[in-house]
Formats: structure tokens, sequence, C-alpha cells
């Protein structure tokens, strides 16, 4: 198992529980600033990891307000936790996690590369930066912000003491808080944290072989846009460990190999069709119209690769996977 993250600490988890012992390679994965965990996707890690009180002693987040287009501003509820990507290995990733086993199987998960597919399928180049923020004092710290401007997006995080997380998605941070009304006037201070990352939606042209899967933000990622990231990493992580049990039980690995790619390539898909309205109503500008055109040539293309995939011969059942007559 090589890499990090919640797709290989969700995998490594479920491994273990089932009794399978892995040899771990962490690499170097520079960490994100901080995560705004969904109500739904804590729900499913805490399922994952049998903890009913996984963060719960960390600030929430509670209202999201949105400005996007020619909209006025609208405010409506939202359930989140805010923890840094620190935190969340530490919590779900515990040292020394699966080298411990009973059961050996020859196959690899890869969340870093060298990948064993080298092809990466790209739609859109976003180019993003954070910056630390100081908030001004009446603004709310349990509220959320995302705002569409001219040149990009932002999305404010606060981390319930004063201070907040700015991500900036198509230019510099403070230039885009200057056309930004609604964020804009929210901040009293930044500081570039300097960290600048591509979050256009991407993954390899190959996501799996008969002795090995690829998973985690390195081999498939999504835009920040639709805020299910987190909640995507810990699905594939769920389905690389049913993957092993499977083949472990005699599946065969051709099969299952082409079900794990052609499910993750629809979770994609999906995701590129959701994202189009926010890139189509956005704004007006070249940005708005280039991320546009890039998202629908990512749905058409990965549409028409799912087509020439087999329909999927198998189903999760809890944490197994298993045959659909069987799960029916």
């Amino acid at each position: 198992m090589r890499g990090q993250g919640v797709a290989v600490a969700t995998a490594a988890h479920l491994l273990d529980r089932a009794g399978f012992a892995c040899l771990r390679e962490p690499g170097l994965r520079r960490p994100v600033p901080v995560i705004m965990l969904s109500d739904p996707a804590l729900a499913l890690l805490r399922d994952v990891f049998g903890d009913a009180a996984l963060f719960a002693d960390r600030p929430r987040i509670n209202q999201r307000v949105v400005k996007w287009g020619s909209a006025e501003a609208v405010a409506m509820p939202h359930g989140a936790v805010v923890v840094s990507e620190d935190d969340l290995a530490a919590a779900l990733d515990p040292a020394g996690l699966c080298d411990r086993g009973r059961v050996h199987t020859a196959f690899t998960i890869e969340a870093i590369a060298p990948f064993s597919c080298g092809e990466m399928l790209r739609f859109g180049e976003r180019i993003s930066a954070t910056a630390r923020v100081t908030l001004k004092a009446d603004a709310p710290v349990r509220t959320c912000w995302i705002e569409a401007v001219d040149a990009g997006w932002l999305f404010l995080i606060p981390d319930g003491f004063g201070q907040a997380w700015l991500l900036a998605v198509g230019g510099d941070p403070q230039a885009l808080t200057q056309d930004a009304p609604l964020i804009g006037p929210l901040i009293d201070a930044i500081e570039l944290s300097g960290g600048r990352f591509d979050t256009s939606p991407r993954m390899l042209a190959q996501l799996a072989g008969n002795d090995w899967l690829s998973c985690g933000t390195s081999a498939i990622a999504f835009d920040p846009i639709c805020g299910d990231g987190t909640a995507q990493a810990a699905r594939e992580g769920i389905l690389a460990a049913a993957v092993i049990g499977a083949l472990a039980r005699g599946e065969d690995p051709t099969m299952l190999a082409t079900h794990y790619h052609s499910l993750l390539l629809a979770s994609l898909r999906r995701h590129l069709q959701l994202s189009l309205p926010f890139y189509a109503n956005g704004g007006a500008g070249p940005w708005w119209h280039d991320q546009y055109a890039a998202a629908r040539a990512g749905y058409n293309q990965t549409t028409a690769l799912l087509a020439r995939l087999p329909e999927p011969r198998f189903a999760l059942h809890g944490f197994d996977l298993v045959r659909r007559e069987q799960a029916a």
C-alpha cells in the first residue's frame, strides 16, 4: 500500500479489520490546510471507523452563504465540522495500522506516483491558492461563504477562533477578494500561505489492473466546487478494500478491475455533470467560459468512455463486494 490520505486510511482500516496484512509506504504529500467535513461525509467516516464521536469536539459550521453570478447572496442551513488534514490523517490513520495481519495477498494499492498507469485525463486547468485570514470582529464564526467573481471564485471557511482559511480558485486571493462584495468586507487581514495547487477534475486513464488499483486525489480528483471530495475518497477506500476481499474469495481479477475503474469513472462523470451549472452561471467572463467548456468536454469524454464498459457485475453489500444476483 503506497501513499496516505483518506482513501488509503479507509482501505487500511477495513483490510486490517478483515485480517489482511499490508506493507505501508507512506510517501510525501503536501496536505491542504483545512477541510470542511459535511455531516454526510462525517457520518460515513464514523460508520467506517466505528467511532460515533469522531470529530465531535471540532468547530462546527451551521450556515452557508452563497453569492453566485448575478444573484443576490442566499443563506441556507449547512452542517459540517472544520478539521485540518493533518488532524484528519492522525485520527484515521494511526501509525502501525495494517502492518499486522493474518491473511496475505499479492496486491498493490497506489495513492502516490509512480502509478501503474501514468496517463492522466485532465478536464480544465484551475490553479488555486490558499491564504490564512483574520476575520472582522463581527463576522459569524459558524458560517462559511462562497462567492463567484469575474476571474474565479472564493470559499471562506472559519476555524471557530476568529480566523479562517480562504480558498481562491482562478487567481490570487488578495486580487479576487478585492472583487468580492460578500467575502471581502469580512476579512481584516490576509496572510498568504504560499500554497498553490491544481483543483481541476482529473483521473488516471486506467485506475485498476489484475494486481493493483489506484485511489486518492493523486489518482482521481474532484473540483472543490461540489464539496464532496472527502466522502469520495472514503468511498474509494471502501471499494478498494472490497475488491481485495472479493479477490481473496476467488472472484475474477479482470472483472473486479473493470468494476472498480468503471465505478470511479462514473463518479467523476456525475461530478462533472453536477459542476456544469456552477460554471455556466458563475460569471460571463472568459475564465468562466473556459472552465465551463472544459467541464462540458470532460463530461462528454467520460460519458463516451463509460459507454464502452460493461454494466457493473458487482454491488457493495455493507463493506463487501458481491455479485449483483447475490445482492438482489
